[in-house]
């Protein structure tokens, strides 16, 4: 929805560049709204290519493959904000955006159910082993065997991270009759019959299936190595849809050769192609009941309309109405639009007296504030103001020469 107001500055003028084959929708949105410099790349880019092609863009859209460098974030003097069209923003450097002033939004909802339908679906496959069986069928070999062979009802289902995918993944493994084990380092709310494990290794060592759903942090990488693999059941299946460098692939390589872990599924490796086509290796391959995916845990039609919907509207409202809900570098507000006058936005570091000098430079001139809200953070402050028309261009003049001042911008 529009703005009360039309936009200070030309829209013609704005441009949005958007990498990786981001989903129409998002270009459909900022189009419509008469935004006609959108320009759409299916490919990543190089720090070097994208510090060439940052320089006069406003908007920036990725997905998990651009690296958003400091480098890159100090060249890009007119960047507002970066859309993350994906669950996670490791991959921009959000010190270096949050100095800069530029907001960075994510989509961190919009494919979970993509990922949990497809867990489930991996899940039935390697405890049926499933992927055995295709493949002697494709080499002309039959293979009817009911040997080692299970249901998942009455099977223990182990998820280690329970946030938004591992709660959905509880929910449907429940209705498949499963029993669910999670355990997550932050005290969560059970959904349904779940059952919260007090460590690591109690859910390891219980669970007949056991699903990865963390972010990747210096605690994460290798979280499934040679010592945690032996706290396995003999037989478990393990599924990594979460991130690369969770599962140390060396050591799930062994555990599989010697029998002990059953089966695995992983999508998501510490070193993967940049582009459709190239090689790919990984010590899984050719072993048995695996099945290796390129990093498609999340990639349905639905959920890349969903995600390409979602950050485009966090983009599109912080554009046009200051709103920064979402964020992850900008504290988030909202305020609502305020009749007769100009809104500002000003973005500055977060040390004491800038509010008050604000304040004192507008009073001086005698600019009438209509509406004001501010919200901070560990390191900036965001202020936005409705001043008087009559006086918004002598008004953005004075917030721009306040010490501290990281960003100002008219918004209309």
């Amino acid at each position: 929805m529009a703005p009360s107001n039309p936009t200070s500055y030309p829209k013609e003028k704005i441009r949005i560049l958007f990498l990786e084959n981001i989903s129409d929708a998002a270009v459909k949105n900022f189009r419509q709204h008469g935004y006609v410099q959108v320009e759409k790349i299916t490919k990543a880019l190089t720090e070097d290519e994208l510090i060439d092609e940052i320089k006069d863009v406003h908007i920036l859209g990725i997905r998990s493959k651009t690296q958003v460098t400091k480098k890159i974030l100090d060249a890009a003097k007119k960047l507002q904000a970066i859309g993350c069209f994906c669950i996670g923003v490791n991959q921009v450097d959000l010190k270096a955006a949050t100095k800069n002033g530029v907001v960075v939004f994510n989509a961190p909802y919009s494919n979970t159910r993509s990922v949990a339908e497809l867990v489930i679906g991996l899940a039935i496959m390697l405890i049926r082993r499933i992927p055995d069986k295709n493949k002697a069928a494709h080499e002309g070999i039959w293979m009817k065997d009911a040997k080692g062979s299970y249901e998942l009802r009455g099977k223990t289902l182990g998820i280690i991270g329970y946030g938004n995918i591992g709660s959905q993944v509880s929910v449907l493994a429940e209705a498949l009759g499963m029993k669910v084990l999670f355990y997550d380092v932050e005290t969560k709310l059970p959904l349904g019959n779940a059952s919260d494990g007090k460590t690591l290794k109690e859910v390891l060592s219980k669970a007949d299936v056991v699903t990865l759903h963390v972010p990747e942090t210096s605690h994460t990488k290798n979280l499934v190595n040679k010592n945690n693999l032996k706290y396995f059941k003999k037989g478990a299946i393990l599924i990594n849809y979460a991130r690369g460098e969770v599962v140390d692939l060396d050591a799930l390589r062994k555990a599989i050769i010697e029998e002990h872990i059953g089966g695995a599924a992983i999508d998501v490796f510490p070193w993967e192609p940049e582009k459709n086509g190239d090689r790919f290796q990984t010590p899984l391959q050719d072993l048995p009941n695996v099945i290796l995916t390129p990093h498609i845990g999340g990639s349905t039609e639905e959920a890349q309309m969903n995600i390409g919907e979602d950050v485009s509207v966090k983009l599109f409202n912080y554009l046009e109405k200051g709103m920064t809900f979402g964020s992850h570098t900008v504290p988030a507000l909202a305020l609502p639009p305020q009749e007769g006058s100009h809104r500002i936005l000003h973005i500055h570091k977060n040390v004491p007296g800038v509010l008050s000098e604000i304040n004192t430079q507008l009073s001086k001139h005698k600019i009438n504030i209509v509406g004001q809200y501010l919200k901070t953070n560990e390191d900036i402050g965001y202020v936005v103001l409705d001043v008087d028309k009559q006086l918004s261009n002598r008004a953005l003049q004075l917030l721009k020469e306040v010490k501290d001042t990281i960003k100002v911008r008219m918004l209309y």
